[in-house]
């Protein structure tokens, strides 16, 4: 560490303000309460305070602060959905992230990438093509490419897989970026804290109060909270959390895995995905890559990591990298992904009155947390759901309305 760096460190006179203090206990009642210290509650936080003026809001993590989903993905970022509805949720995200660091003011590490769906037969080809007309009917910059324009973005790639899957083309979707997750979460802490918001980390919820179909309280590790408002954003742990109020969902939990090697000068400039091979890889900037795959095929709630998953990874990386094969992973995890049937979130209102949701991210959270926190924000605040996300309803699934983003997932299924 530079000299200058230590002197400032240590000095009193540049004293650096914490990110956020947490008080000493509940306050008897607030206006809202958001069960969840990940990107989608703190950023749901952070609009009710900025854009909408509510700020008697308490966000309650049972862990710590990014500790689930939102510290546990690959922090891809990208709107190349399949279904308009999709798209433009996903763009009005990706906008939204493109001035985030601003808005925050803290660095996030966006780094527009450019994004490469690999597509190895024919029938993905003719996917690629449809999503990339989807695309660009609704504005966004989608469109196929061949192995030549693959090559000339990422020169150390083998088009032929090692001749197990030879590449056939992608679509390319220049917006497609990466993030730093953990500056994502704190980032919208601290904007929420200075705006008047209660975080409270190691605070678990045991209930919620409902009388007549309406929410009155939760009874919580810390004791009682009176509130008529309250927002589930927990990713994974959803289903226990409606379980307090019988509400059924489609939602089923099932781990998704993830891992990343030693750090190494920087040579890969895109993002890659494969579909087909269900891998995804990017090179972050302490250049590590981040290397994904499939959902584990089994429901289960736990994120522990398994040697059949970075095995199969590894083939798969090296039939596309074959130089690889010495590099080394030192570090792989899991998160709890909460998959719906039609590859789309579930967001806003529920049969019971002041009980909100924002779930079933499965394996696209990431991406979609500033978007989501705005528009669950507005939610909140009108008790109303935003055109934007009637789509994403939890009555869809009753009405017989699905979203169908399977397709657009890549390596959810």
């Amino acid at each position: 560490m530079p000299l200058r760096l230590l002197k400032y460190a240590f000095s009193k006179e540049h004293p650096d303000p914490a990110f956020f203090t947490q008080p000493d206990s509940l306050k008897h009642s607030y206006d809202a309460v958001i069960i969840g210290g990940g990107g989608h509650g703190l950023a749901a936080a952070y609009y009710l305070a900025k854009d909408h003026g509510i700020t008697n809001v308490a966000v309650l993590e049972k862990g710590y602060l990014g500790g689930g989903n939102t510290g546990r993905n690959t922090t891809i970022v990208r709107s190349n959905y399949l279904t308009p509805e999709g798209v433009k949720f996903y763009d009005t995200s990706v906008r939204l992230f493109q001035e985030l660091s601003e808005d925050l003011n803290l660095n996030l590490f966006y780094s527009t990438r450019g994004h490469f769906t690999l597509a190895h037969t024919e029938s993905a080809m003719r996917t690629m093509r449809w999503r990339a007309e989807v695309n660009k009917h609704v504005g966004v910059e989608s469109y196929v490419v061949g192995p030549d324009d693959i090559l000339k973005a990422c020169p150390q790639i083998d088009i032929s897989c090692g001749g197990n899957a030879p590449i056939l083309g992608a679509l390319y979707h220049a917006p497609g970026s990466i993030a730093r997750h953990d500056a994502v979460a704190w980032g919208y802490a601290r904007g929420a804290y200075q705006r008047g918001v209660d975080i409270f980390q190691s605070t678990e919820v045991w209930d919620i109060k409902t009388s007549g179909g309406k929410v009155v309280g939760l009874n919580t590790s810390r004791g009682f909270i009176a509130t008529n408002k309250v927002l589930s954003a927990v990713a994974g742990f959803t289903p226990r959390i409606t379980d307090m109020l019988g509400i059924r969902t489609p939602i089923v939990i099932q781990p998704l895995q993830a891992c990343v090697t030693e750090p190494m000068k920087p040579w890969l400039d895109t993002i890659l995905v494969s579909g087909s091979l269900h891998v995804y890889v990017s090179q972050s900037s302490r250049g590590e890559l981040v290397m994904g795959a499939s959902l584990d095929p089994y429901e289960l709630h736990s994120t522990r990591s398994t040697l059949d998953f970075v095995e199969g990874l590894s083939g798969h990386i090296l039939d596309m990298f074959p130089f690889l094969s010495n590099v080394k992973v030192v570090r792989q995890w899991a998160g709890m992904a909460d998959m719906t049937p039609d590859f789309a979130p579930i967001m806003g209102k529920t049969p019971i009155e002041g009980f909100y949701l924002d779930a079933g991210w499965g394996t696209w959270g990431f991406k979609a947390t500033p978007v989501s926190g705005k528009t669950m924000a507005e939610t909140i605040a009108k008790d109303q759901a935003p055109e934007l996300i009637h789509s994403f309803r939890l009555s869809r699934f009753e009405d017989y309305e699905l979203t169908g983003e399977k397709g657009a997932a890549s390596v959810g299924h």
